[in-house]
Parts: C-alpha cells; structure tokens; sequence
C-alpha cells in the first residue's frame, strides 16, 4: 500500500455564495479519490468578508476536514495578500491554492499536484482549458485576453496564461510566491514573471485546467482595472529596468 502523503490546500475567502463550506468538503472528497494516498491540511484565509461566512460554516469545516486552520484580519487587502497569509503557515512538501468555490475539475487539481510530486516541476502553473471562456462575462474576456498580449508582447514570458486561480508548487516555488507584493488581481502575474526569471532557479510548466460545469465569473469594475493597471506598469518597469 502506498504511503500517505500530506499537501496544503490554501483557499482565500471573501464574501462566498451560500453552501459554500459543503462545497469546499465535498471538492476535497472528489479530489481524494483521485488522489487516496493523499492527506489533504486545508487552510482557509477570510480576506475579511462582510458577509456569507458563519460561525456554523467554520465549525463544519473543523468537524470535516482533520487538518483544518483558519485565519482572519481586517481589513479586507485583497486575494495576493490573503493567499500571502495562508502560504507563510503551509508546512508541508507540496502547496497548493485555488478558490473558495473550487471552480476546477478535480482531475485539474489532481494534475498539478501529480506534476510536482513526480519532481519534474518546481511551480505548476493552471493554464484555462477549451471551455474557460463559455460562462465568463465578455468584458473579462477581452480583459484576459489583452493581458495576455500584453504580457506575450512586454514582458516576454515563457507562460502568458497567468490568472488561472489554480497553481501549485513545492518549497523552491514557496519561497518565490512570498516575495509577491501585488495584494490583487495581478499578484498570479507577478508570481509567474518572478518565476520565469533565469537566475530564479526553479523549473516551471503549465497544465490545463479545465472549468466546471456551470461555474460562472463576475464582471471586473473600473476600480480594480486601474489598480491593476498600475501594477502592471510596475512589473514592466522591472522588466525594462534588468534590461538596461
């Protein structure tokens, strides 16, 4: 029989839709029988949500998941800084994160964790399947889409496909997540351009990640796309800046 092996699961939460925790269970459970050998030490990060999680909801969690840990702050600083906070505490080999309402197939999930088990990546990078695009609002399509362009025409990196919230990586990788100082949208850019550097010494690969079912994104506000516009100036100028 194989022997059991242990991964942090890091999960950023913020304002979740109702049913939100059973969710979280029953994804893990699809996950291990993917994965049977696997033990799974969930760390979930409340971003500070105005609302949608309960007392009740972190009591379940406590009483169905053995290797749980919760942390809450205020006040909200968004997803980069949240998932900062629950990789400083991830302890074992292998980390993986994705969203709260686990919007990938579990054989997705299974993939990357596969991928940096078997040692032939430091860092697995979630890139969107055929069907990422179906239930997602237009106006964040064209927005991925742009970035990606820009990233393929600016930044030269090996991987455009940045913003797939699932990516996983061993303690190599670990160390150049928590150099991230993006606490939004861009911080998954960030990560990956600080990664595909030559002197970052880690080996990186993309694996595909496929949507499920029904999953369906929010629309972006002008807020946040000047925000992160910003941000993405700033990786440019480091870029131009180790160019000079």
């Amino acid at each position: 029989m194989t022997n059991s092996k242990s991964i942090n699961v890091v999960l950023p939460c913020y304002n979740p839709t109702e049913g939100w925790a059973a969710n979280i269970v029953k994804s893990l459970k699809d996950i291990q029988v993917l994965l049977p050998s696997v033990v799974f030490h969930l760390i979930l990060v409340n971003d500070s949500a105005a609302k949608g999680i309960s007392d009740a909801d972190i009591r379940y969690l406590e009483q169905q998941v053995p290797h749980f840990q919760y942390i809450q702050y205020t006040p909200n600083r968004g997803k980069g800084y949240a998932l900062r906070q629950g990789i400083s505490q991830a302890e074992q080999e292998i980390c993986i994160y994705t969203d709260v309402d686990f919007p990938y197939e579990a054989e997705s999930f299974a993939a990357i964790y596969e991928l940096l088990e078997s040692g032939q990546a430091d860092i697995a990078v979630g890139i969107k399947g055929g069907n990422y695009y179906k239930n997602v609002p237009q106006m964040r399509v064209k927005i991925s889409k742009l970035l990606r362009w820009f990233i393929r025409s600016f930044l030269k990196m090996s991987i455009t496909d940045t913003q797939c919230g699932l990516k996983g990586f061993n303690q190599k990788g670990k160390a150049i997540f928590m150099k991230t100082t993006i606490d939004r949208y861009l911080f998954d850019l960030e990560f990956v351009y600080l990664s595909d550097r030559k002197k970052s010494g880690v080996k990186m690969l993309p694996v595909v990640a496929q949507l499920k079912e029904g999953v369906r994104f929010s629309s972006m506000n002008s807020r946040i796309l000047m925000t992160e516009g910003v941000n993405f100036l700033k990786i440019l100028g480091k870029t131009i800046f180790r160019r000079i």
